[in-house]
This record gives C-alpha cells, structure tokens and sequence, in this order.
C-alpha cells in the first residue's frame, strides 16, 4: 500500500544550538531535543533557516561574546 501523505521531519537541536531534521516517529537520537517543529521536510527546513542565523556552535559564541 502507498501511502500518499509526504514524509514528516521534526526540527532537532544540540546542546550547542546546532539544528538538524530527524524523520518523524523514530526516537531523537541521545544530545538532541525535539523543537516542538514538525512538518515536511521543506517547511522544517524554512523553520530552520529562520531560527538558525549564527551557525558558530554556542560554546564558540559564548567563548568569543564581549
């Protein structure tokens, strides 16, 4: 049976607010957090290009802040 409905994607973060899509229904892998963004892969990625202006991991932000 095909199913026609297009592919879900969640948006996903580390602990170093480095984002990434996982497929929707398997388990976020240990070090990511689910960001309450789920839909297909294009809009995730819009999400993602919104949200994710800097792309230097948080340790280096923090480390080189003022």
């Amino acid at each position: 049976m095909n199913d026609a409905s297009p592919q879900q994607y969640l948006v996903v973060a580390n602990d170093e607010e480095q984002y990434s899509l996982w497929e929707a229904g398997r388990p976020v892998p240990l070090g990511w957090h689910d960001q309450g963004v789920r839909g297909t892969k294009e809009a995730c990625l819009e999400h993602v290009e919104r949200v994710w202006t800097d792309m230097r991991p948080l340790s280096l932000r923090l480390n080189t802040a003022g």
